[in-house]
């Protein structure tokens, strides 16, 4: 009886695919991308457009910051750091406008802009 639980044991192990290599395995997942801060966070309707820093975590060289829906010109500086041109058509009128970034496929939180 115990031959052949060692010999079903065996099989089942070798069946599932099961290899001692594979205890090197990891698994990757995407880093959550947050803003914690955007400078500056107002501005007067009908001024010249501006340069907004956003501060927080898990940007990327491909980040992009979204004003509304609307993808801004992008810089990247860090991991923690980018950069976007905000033109000046985008604050001709007072408005709230929320900003987040998109990096490597995933949103981050929102943060809200006002235009006086």
């Amino acid at each position: 009886m115990k031959l052949v639980l060692v010999l079903l044991l065996t099989l089942v192990a070798l069946g599932c695919g099961y290899s001692s290599s594979m205890h090197n395995y990891k698994m990757t997942t995407g880093t959550a991308v947050q803003m914690s801060q955007i400078v500056p966070n107002t501005a007067t309707a009908g001024t010249d457009g501006f340069m907004l820093t956003v501060n927080g975590s898990g940007f990327s060289s491909n980040s992009v910051v979204y004003w509304n829906s609307m993808a801004l010109s992008t810089t990247f500086i860090s991991g923690s750091q980018v950069v976007a041109a905000v033109p000046a058509s985008e604050i001709a009128m007072s408005a709230t406008v929320q900003v987040y970034v998109n990096s490597n496929g995933m949103a981050s939180n929102m943060m809200t802009f006002t235009v006086n």
